[in-house]
């Protein structure tokens, strides 16, 4: 039997309590990563641990914490670190800022949308890079979205953010050591709560139903469908394995063809 490509390797993977997190970890898990999982929901992170989802990873354990505010987050990965040893794989991920015009934004909503997205997964870069760099591998992936290269109708901060999320991991793959990677994984239209309540708030924007709604961002797929979670987070395992240790700086789009860039 071939062994997992991530046996051996730690990972952290923040949202992960649905979503594309959970999906992650779930995947990471089956490459025989030992899995920490962070989220705000205690109740949704050990149902996670007590299904059988995790049942390869060699260990599980959980931070229950909130990257808006981080209070107390330094303590707990230290205390982390103590007990299971450097954490290789950091996936940073969570939840996007409200739809809106940028026009309409608050100076509120930018310093939210910034401390939650670069200043958090800024500060776990800090805090596990030391264990990776001894470790000689450290594969750091940021979940992002396509508005890194096209920005998306409405949803004016999160353009804004995620493009200074895209700026900060590209200077970061150019201070990193050797061993240690750093990219930006852009999922398209995705089949999570997010994409939901995007889909609810744009219908009641526009006064078309949510069918509507849905109707015309398939139109934009050339796939013709909704990229599934489990497609991400198949990705992002590719990207924190071995193989992928030539992969640095990057961008990649996982959005069944929406882009128009190239």
């Amino acid at each position: 039997m071939t062994q997992p490509t991530l046996s051996g390797k730690t990972a952290l993977v923040c949202g992960a309590s649905a979503g594309i997190g959970r999906a992650t970890a779930i995947a990471l898990a089956k490459q025989g990563a030992s899995i920490v999982l962070l989220a705000r929901r205690r109740d949704r992170l050990e149902a996670l641990v007590q299904s059988s989802d995790l049942a390869n990873a060699p260990s599980t354990a959980i931070i229950v914490a909130d990257l808006d505010t981080r209070e107390g987050l330094d303590a707990q990965i230290e205390q982390t670190l103590d007990a299971l040893g450097p954490i290789h794989i950091l996936i940073n991920n969570s939840g996007g800022p409200p739809a809106g015009p940028l026009l309409d934004a608050t100076e509120e909503a930018f310093v939210t949308a910034f401390s939650r997205h670069v200043l958090a997964s800024h500060r776990l870069v800090q805090m596990l890079l030391p264990g990776m760099s001894d470790a000689g591998y450290g594969r750091i992936i940021n979940i992002v979205s396509t508005s890194v290269r096209e920005p998306i109708p409405n949803l004016g901060v999160s353009n804004t953010i995620r493009g200074a999320v895209a700026s900060w991991a590209k200077s970061m793959s150019r201070e990193l050591p050797p061993g240690v990677t750093i990219n930006n994984l852009l999922p398209g239209f995705t089949d999570t709560q997010r994409l939901d309540a995007l889909r609810s708030a744009v219908a009641k924007r526009t006064g078309k139903s949510t069918d509507e709604v849905r109707k015309g961002w398939l139109d934009q797929v050339p796939e013709g469908r909704l990229i599934r979670p489990e497609e991400i987070a198949s990705t992002i395992a590719f990207l924190a394995s071995p193989d992928a240790g030539a992969i640095r700086g990057v961008s990649l789009a996982v959005d069944g063809g929406r882009l128009r860039s190239i």
